[in-house]
């Protein structure tokens, strides 16, 4: 499940999004508490395509899933023209209904430092 949400929203940087819309389930929406709105799969869409910033997903790992719900952390790194990479990760809390994603939830902490600077893997693997 991992694997494929992570595929569907690389593709969505690409202005894609034919598997964003096949594993969302039509009900889905999910509370943004850094805006304090709840967002569609339109909103997640509007805010995935504009963007400014270069982002490079990079290697994920899974904490649990089932046939319900899965939960993963990835890392992330953002460069802007012409400054310093920045570098985060991102904890992904994911429902399943009908084996769509019905709800999800995301926590965003920032990173002081490289995390491939760290672990044997690479941004350039991600690209």
């Amino acid at each position: 499940k991992a694997e494929i949400y992570e595929k569907a929203w690389v593709l969505a940087q690409k202005n894609d999004f034919s598997l964003v819309d096949e594993i969302y389930h039509p009900d889905y929406k999910s509370f943004d508490f850094r805006t304090g709105i709840y967002a569609n799969l339109e909103d997640d869409k509007v805010i995935v395509s504009t963007l400014d910033e270069e982002c490079t997903y990079g290697p994920y790992e899974i904490i649990y899933e089932n046939d319900e719900f899965l939960c993963f952390y990835k890392y992330v790194t953002y460069q802007l023209s012409g400054e310093e990479p920045s570098f985060e990760t991102f904890m992904h809390a994911i429902n399943y209904k009908d084996g769509k994603i019905i709800k999800q939830k995301t926590t965003v902490q920032e990173l002081d430092f490289d995390p491939s600077e760290y672990f044997d893997w690479n941004w350039e693997d991600y690209e």
